[in-house]
């Protein structure tokens, strides 16, 4: 968590290292950005401790951090969903993925027109973006993302989902200042669920389309070349 430069490091640095092992699982090259998500999130956390370390103020910790945090996750995880989802349940996924590129948009125009400085609070971070209709614009970002989760039809991106949405609600209520750092560090933790996802995906979902057609249908014998009847 967001306590010191210190336990951010450790985290990120537990965090990526997890996601270093969700991507070495993945066969299906679907599953990939999913599976990389950790990854980004650890990499994250060890760009929070560097913001640590610099007492906050608006340096290129800061900006990359908010990069991250901001339009860089409102499409990564919808797109990522929509990758590793089967075909019945992208169509609604598109939609999500469209307001989470629209979201985006907002976000990045606020990061870039800046600035973007962050404070050391106690033992959190609060970090101040100036944005066009904020609520809107969170709105949109917690649907294009945890909405994405709730509706891959996975079991567990749906509970993973749920822990997520959850935790936005608790880290608003409790550090409605710092919202958006208590908020990364918790999902930053539980995405290495996805660990335990990509290790129990389906063999037939990792194997390439052209080898899955290759294979005989289960209970069918196999082709064989054309046969030859013999007369006598």
């Amino acid at each position: 968590m967001c306590w010191s430069a210190t336990a951010d490091l450790v985290a990120g640095a537990g965090v990526a290292a997890v996601g270093v092992a969700c991507v070495t699982y993945v066969s299906d090259r679907r599953d990939l950005p999913l599976a990389a998500l950790p990854l980004l999130l650890g990499i994250h956390q060890i760009v929070e401790a560097v913001v640590w370390d610099s007492g906050g103020g608006s340096g290129p910790a800061t900006v990359a951090w908010a990069v991250i945090a901001l339009p860089l996750l409102a499409v990564w995880v919808p797109t990522a969903v929509r990758c590793a989802a089967p075909p019945a349940a992208r169509r609604r996924l598109d939609l999500l993925l469209a307001l989470g590129v629209a979201t985006a948009a907002g976000l990045a125009a606020g990061v870039a027109t800046g600035p973007v400085t962050a404070e050391i609070r106690g033992h959190t971070v609060g970090y101040s973006v100036h944005l066009s209709h904020p609520a809107v614009l969170v709105a949109g970002y917690l649907l294009a993302t945890v909405g994405a989760l709730l509706l891959s039809c996975d079991r567990r991106l749906i509970v993973l989902g749920a822990a997520v949405g959850v935790g936005a609600g608790v880290c608003f209520a409790l550090w409605r200042l710092e919202f958006v750092s208590t908020w990364c560090a918790f999902a930053a933790l539980w995405s290495v669920m996805l660990l335990d996802w990509v290790r129990r995906r389906p063999h037939s979902a990792q194997l390439p389309p052209s080898r899955t057609r290759d294979r005989d249908a289960p209970g069918e014998r196999p082709t064989a070349g054309p046969r030859w009847r013999l007369r006598r």
